[in-house]
């Protein structure tokens, strides 16, 4: 069974960046891994947040192709904390007033230029960062000045599998979508 899933050409053209794919992500949190809703408990703290399996099992496939997603929320959270440690990621940066200037000191420590990144953000602190990356995503519900810049604009919601379908795009550019899902059906036809 091959994939289902079609994206532009234009657009996987895009996220191939220069030829061998996007080398890192960048993720917002609140509207973009989460609805954007922010739940405060009787205590002053936020008591949870919602997180979508489907994004998760993408951040999870980006690191397997070797695209390192690396989250930067404005917030911090416990609840956060415990999602990224839950999937594993190894880069997460919280309660980050510039976004910009965040992502681009970890691109200048891994040695990597904007051209080699891409990001998903849904409101105004994330422009500068999606200005300037390789490949710029917005959910579907993000603010309409996001929309405008992004090259591509999710038909999910956030929190609802709009991570995801951004993992996915990346994981076409690079090509790698096609052998990890033929190592998932693989699995499924083992059993």
């Amino acid at each position: 069974m091959g994939a289902v899933l079609r994206f532009a050409p234009e657009l996987l053209l895009r996220a191939q960046g220069r030829g061998i794919g996007m080398r890192m992500a960048f993720f917002d949190v609140d509207g973009v891994l989460t609805d954007g809703r922010i739940y405060i408990g009787e205590h002053g703290g936020e008591a949870i947040k919602a997180f979508s399996t489907l994004d998760g099992h993408g951040l999870k496939l980006l690191v397997r192709a070797g695209i390192e997603p690396v989250v930067i929320s404005g917030r911090d959270s416990a609840a956060l904390r415990r999602r990224i440690d839950d999937l594993g990621l190894s880069r997460a940066l919280y309660g980050v007033r510039d976004k910009h200037a965040a992502a681009a000191a970890v691109l200048a420590e891994r040695g990597l230029d904007w051209s080699e990144a891409a990001a998903i953000g849904d409101d105004w602190p994330d422009l500068p960062l999606l200005a300037c990356a390789g490949l710029a995503c917005a959910p579907a519900n993000a603010h309409p000045e996001v929309k405008a810049i992004a090259h591509h604009v999710t038909a999910a919601r956030g929190g609802h599998g709009a991570a995801r379908e951004f993992c996915d795009l990346l994981l076409m550019g690079g090509g790698q979508y096609a052998r990890l899902l033929g190592a998932h059906m693989g699995t499924l036809d083992a059993r």
